[in-house]
């Protein structure tokens, strides 16, 4: 469906659900907006959230909506799964093989992933055969809110081949820096073949939202600068500022709406899709394949 989020034009979520795993995930809008699409009697729903309205872990498959994607014809960049993670160590890794042949098999469009759990996004990359190639209309991004989390999930990210890798540093908890050598600095090259390719920055909003300090904002968007890195600003936050009000996207008198150079990529008319592979597909271990067609 068509998104609010500043970034990206469309959201779609053949799965749902979650478990908090880190600070940022304290007042999670995912969760909030679970409870009220169960209470709506949406069966995805039905099981992802407790009676409290707490995510129990469970996840929400609904396969079918990946459909859509054929019908879009005009180009759009689409969060894919933005009602969990859909490297959530629930979701099998066949599950995430079959919304990735959905997304080669939709080459007009730019895919979003987010996740909190690159290690497990490394994991399916290595067990599909795809960990020395590039899906080159998906973009692969961390959400980072502190500086602990980005110490420990930027590095993993960047073993992960993509078109475009970026973090999302949102809710912005406190002062965090990008300024590592291979994170920000330098260019690309065949010693240092990867690095951030774009930064998101945002404040906390809804209900229990802890504050942003603008100068953290200030700070990575100078590195960003520094570097030649795309940059993202969604808003303060709010806590800081009202989203109904002017100016709440404004970082010093101007909006930041910076997007890397890599759009929805050309194929050939008749783009390979690839079958996947994997040791452990059912108890017995067997090497099973997921047709692709």
């Amino acid at each position: 469906m068509p998104s609010k989020i500043e970034w990206t034009d469309e959201t779609i979520n053949p799965v749902v659900g979650c478990t908090k795993c880190s600070p940022g995930c304290q007042y999670c809008y995912a969760e909030r907006m679970a409870r009220r699409l169960q209470a709506m009697g949406l069966e995805q729903y039905q099981d992802v959230v407790d009676p409290d309205g707490y995510w129990t872990g469970e996840i929400g498959l609904n396969l079918t909506v990946l459909d859509k994607l054929k019908h879009w014809k005009k180009p759009r960049r689409v969060f894919m799964v933005s009602m969990g993670d859909l490297f959530h160590e629930n979701v099998p890794f066949p599950v995430i093989s079959e919304i990735a042949v959905a997304m080669m098999n939709a080459p007009q469009h730019t895919f979003q992933l987010l996740t909190k759990r690159p290690e497990r996004m490394l994991e399916w990359f290595v067990w599909s055969g795809f960990s020395n190639k590039t899906l080159p209309n998906v973009w692969v991004g961390v959400t980072a809110e502190n500086q602990e989390q980005a110490d420990k999930r930027i590095p993993v990210l960047l073993k992960i081949p993509a078109a475009v890798r970026f973090v999302s540093i949102e809710p912005m908890l406190s002062k965090i820096d990008l300024d590592r050598p291979t994170w920000l600095l330098g260019k690309a090259t065949d010693a240092n073949p990867t690095r951030l390719d774009w930064v998101i920055v945002g404040g906390e909003t809804g209900p229990g939202a802890r504050p942003m300090d603008l100068q953290w904002a200030r700070d990575i968007r100078d590195q960003c600068n520094a570097a030649g890195v795309p940059f993202f600003y969604k808003g303060a936050g709010t806590a800081n500022h009202s989203k109904s009000k002017y100016g709440y996207r404004l970082l010093d008198g101007r909006e930041w709406n910076e997007f890397p150079s890599s759009s929805a990529p050309k194929f050939n008319k008749s783009p390979s899709v690839p079958k996947f592979y994997g040791i452990g597909w059912d108890d017995q271990n067997e090497s099973r394949e997921l047709d692709a067609d």
